[in-house]
């Protein structure tokens, strides 16, 4: 019971947004429980500001936090009483997951409602109206099987969250073993297969779990409960060849029974794994020549792998793929794009999340620092920045050459330690590589050529590597413990989630990361900073603001 209400840490405002302040005792317990319900706005340093959006009540909603639940949150950490307002607000918004959904009988879909206002709602709305098959009975109405998806993202469109019951297509047999000599599965791996697949009724979601948490492993196993034909859907050749050896590793699946279908091979097997680069490859007359692969074998299980990532092409297909249970992972469900009411809607609702900081404090993941070293720009280059267009201020900001003597610090800071330096602009990259005698590995660098660096960074041939973007995802290189960003998009927040999670690989001995960003101060560089980092401030992970003149 906390006694005294002026000693707790939450506003609660009238928009639907909250306040939250950090020099609080009670911070760390409010913020895990706001982040089950809400998404952060902003985080500087003493007050955060969360909103409750109606995606994010879904997605509780979906995991079984009732709106009940909410308001007792709320009312629990908040300083003031809580507005009427609000708590119908977000009570309406809540309890409209489920409202509506969509169930099977035999070979017929339908979509029923418990309430005639709602039926008599969805029946006005056009965008919803044009996938009716014939006239509602009892608050019930026939929809065409092929139009699953597109009703689901009219639905969610109007707020009308629909709950999918309506099961799936087995798909072919594929009868394998789990080698378990090899590997077991941690408690939270099988509570995450668990919820996603929810006493066989779930069969569609996300499961949302840190970088460096085997969310590979979820899916192996997910395959192992389900038994039948696969299709993985991963960001690059290298994520691609990773899964394939760990189910080789980890499984009793012969080798020839697995696919690449990638830009060098063009194999279905009753295991294939793609790209999303090539699944949205267009030839010179503008198709789509390999969304074939969706319908080349009687898949009865899609994953896809960085699911946040997931390009528009692959959203119009799996609008179209409903019957067929689809397992997304990832370790933020942010996007930059807006399309996290399609993710919602088409892959599923969030099914279970695990904190970071939960899973560092098991020693699951590296405990991890993370710093901002600002650094100030040369007379040099501040005419040139300040009568520069407003994207141009940022590269040069982000190119601000006296970052090479914070990197030089830093490096011998941290002598004997796996260090990546990460940024976007290969020219920058470039000029590190050549600078420190160091390898680099960017977008061009062949996928072979890439294998050969990554091995020799693994082995310890040399313990210093430059990567690009292409780096964001899905490389294994556990004993990366330091990352310097030297640049960044803009304001990405994934990315910088990303970034983070290459270095969060448990170690041996001292299970310690550190992740250093280098920001040119008072630029917008720094605004952009700021936003990149919301993320990891959400999942508890406070950046050390410091200036260049503490590393000189």
């Amino acid at each position: 019971m906390i006694e005294n209400i002026y000693y707790k840490p939450l506003i609660v405002q009238s928009d639907m947004t909250l306040l939250l302040e950090t020099n609080n005792a009670l911070y760390e317990s409010a913020r895990d429980e706001l982040s089950a319900f809400a998404e952060i706005v902003k985080s500087p340093e003493h007050v955060h500001t969360y909103k409750m959006t109606a995606i994010s009540l879904w997605n509780a909603a979906s995991a079984g936090v009732k709106s009940a639940d909410i308001v007792a949150s709320l009312e629990k950490y908040s300083k003031y009483p809580i507005s009427e307002t609000v708590i119908a607000r977000l009570t309406q918004i809540s309890d409209r997951y489920g409202k509506v959904r969509i169930r099977r009988e035999q070979s017929e879909l339908f979509l029923e409602t418990d309430d005639q206002f709602i039926m008599a709602q969805l029946c006005a709305d056009k965008s919803v109206f044009k996938f009716f098959i014939d006239t509602p009975q009892h608050n019930r109405v026939k929809i065409d099987p092929v139009f699953r998806g597109h009703i689901k993202q009219a639905l969610m469109n109007i707020q009308f969250p629909p709950e999918d019951l309506a099961g799936y297509a087995d798909g072919e047999k594929l009868d394998f073993t789990l080698k378990r000599d090899v590997f077991q599965a941690r408690d939270y791996q099988k509570a995450a297969v668990s919820a996603f697949r929810a006493g066989g009724k779930g069969d569609h979601g996300v499961i949302v779990l840190p970088c460096g948490a085997g969310k590979t492993i979820v899916g192996i196993e997910t395959m192992a409960e389900l038994k039948t034909e696969t299709l993985i859907l991963t960001t690059s050749i290298t994520a691609l060849r990773q899964w394939i050896s760990e189910i080789v590793q980890k499984t009793s699946i012969a080798p020839e029974l697995i696919g690449e279908y990638s830009g060098e091979k063009k194999e279905i097997k009753p295991v294939t794994i793609s790209t999303y680069q090539i699944i949205s490859a267009k030839d010179r007359e503008g198709k789509l020549n390999h969304f074939n692969i969706f319908s080349k074998r009687n898949w009865g299980f899609i994953i896809y792998d960085e699911v946040h990532t997931l390009p528009a092409p692959v959203f119009r297909i799996t609008a179209e793929l409903q019957a067929k249970r689809r397992l997304g992972l990832t370790a933020t469900l942010v996007r930059e794009d807006g399309h996290e009411a399609d993710v919602f809607a088409l892959i599923g609702p969030k099914r279970h999340e695990m904190a970071w900081k939960v899973l560092e404090g098991q020693g699951w993941i590296a405990q991890a620092e993370c710093f901002e070293i600002r650094i100030p720009m040369s007379e040099e280059l501040k005419m040139p920045y300040a009568i520069a267009p407003k994207r141009e201020k940022f590269r040069i900001a982000a190119e601000n050459p006296d970052k090479f003597t914070i990197i030089q610090n830093l490096i011998t800071k941290h002598e004997g330690a796996h260090i990546l330096i990460i940024g976007v602009y290969l020219e920058q990259l470039a000029r590190i590589a050549k600078k420190f005698s160091v390898p680099l590995v960017t977008g061009k660098t062949s996928n072979k050529d890439r294998e050969t660096l990554y091995g020799g960074f693994k082995r310890g041939d040399f313990s210093i590597l430059v990567v690009s973007k292409v780096a964001n995802f899905a490389i294994d290189l556990p004993d990366a413990n330091v990352a310097i960003e030297v640049s960044g998009s803009f304001g990405s927040r994934q990315e910088e989630a990303q970034r983070l999670g290459r270095i969060l690989r448990p170690k041996q001995g001292e299970n310690k990361a550190y992740f250093y960003t280098l920001v040119s101060r008072d630029t917008r560089e720094e605004d952009f900073s700021m936003h990149r980092q919301l993320f990891l401030t959400e999942q508890g992970y406070p950046y050390k603001i410091m200036n260049s003149e503490e590393w000189q």
